[in-house]
This record gives C-alpha cells, structure tokens and sequence, in this order.
C-alpha cells in the first residue's frame, strides 16, 4: 500500500510539471541564481518579447544586383543599384523605377504600387518601398479580390529601399482598381511604410 500512495504522489506531481505554464527568463551573470526567475505566471519585460519577435520574423530575399527572380505567374524582377526592373508575360519589355534620381525620397517611408493584368485576369501587382525604419520583414496587399502577402526583395548592403511582388486571378474589371492598401512591416511588426488608395 505504501508502494502505491508513494507512486500516486510521484504521478500527480509529473501531471502539475506538465501543465504548469511556462515562462520566458534570463540569467544575468553577476546576479544570484533566485533572481534570474520571474515569479510564477509573470509577464514577460516588453523588450524581450520584441526581441523574440525581431529575431523569427522573415525578411527580405537579398539579390545581387541583376539577379532574376521569375514570380509564379511569369513576371521577372532584378534589382540595381538604380532601382527595379520588371517584366510580365505580356509586356515583355523591361520597365524601370528608378530610386536615385530625385523622385523618390529614400528617408521617407512610402511604398509604389503597380497593377498590371493579362485579358485571363492574371493580375501581377508590385511595388518599390523606402525610408522606413527597421528592417522590413512583411508587406500586405488590400485588394479588390481580397488580402495578398507579397514577397520582398532587396540589394545587400541595407540600401534603404527594396521591391515587393505578388500575383491573384481577378476580373478584368476590377483590374484598375485592384490596390485598397499596401502595408509594409519591419521584424517587430511596427509599420515600416504604407500606401491608402481607395
């Protein structure tokens, strides 16, 4: 019986580690082993948490210069120094936003939206972000057809700006008005930069 009663209180102790909530903690080298801990159930320091955030927050693909990227829809982007160029399947010429000649202010935040659509309503959708603070980690797209994610893309070297991209299907007459918001994120989540159209 004693065998039992000393099992049963092993058990239930194992079950209370368990289920016990767990709580994030750092041990500072100079101080003494019981102050490294917070107390049960305490928050854990603000920093810390944006720490935590900033260090698994994706960010963007760095490219060298010309390097291409071909989206699922067949658009191409490569990056130089210069700015961004793009292709899409049915303009297969490239085009140009050039980021050093004045018409963008690189310690400004702000981000450029593209719409371009082929007659099946692919719609490949792109942009130019700058001046944010941060590293930029996420961009959503407030569209027509609803909310896209874009990839990012930028040069080595944190130049202050980089390209976003993303492709939906939507009707050729929801085309011109297919951006509502772009909204770009660093690795905290702080806003980085942001574009209000409609």
């Amino acid at each position: 019986m004693a065998g039992r009663k000393r099992y049963a209180a092993v058990a239930v102790a194992a079950a209370a580690l368990i289920t016990a909530p767990t709580a994030a903690y750092g041990v500072s080298p100079a101080g003494p082993a019981s102050a490294a801990r917070p107390a049960h159930g305490a928050a854990v320091p603000a920093h810390a948490r944006v720490l935590q955030v900033a260090k698994t927050a994706p960010t963007a693909r760095i490219v060298a210069p010309d390097e291409h990227v071909t989206e699922p829809g067949g658009a191409e982007f490569w990056l130089t120094p210069e700015g961004k160029h793009w292709t899409t399947p049915d303009n297969p010429y490239p085009q140009f936003t050039n980021v050093v000649n004045g018409n963008i202010d690189l310690h400004t935040p702000g981000v450029s939206a593209f719409v371009e659509g082929t007659a099946q309503g692919h719609v490949t959708l792109s942009g130019v972000y700058y001046g944010g603070t941060g590293t930029a980690s996420r961009v959503t797209v407030r569209t027509t057809a609803g909310t896209l994610h874009a990839k990012l893309l930028e040069l080595a070297g944190n130049p202050g700006w980089g390209v976003w991209y993303v492709s939906t299907d939507l009707p050729a007459a929801d085309q011109d008005y297919a951006v509502r918001h772009v909204v770009v994120r660093d690795t905290t989540g702080a806003v980085y930069s942001r574009l209000d159209l409609n």
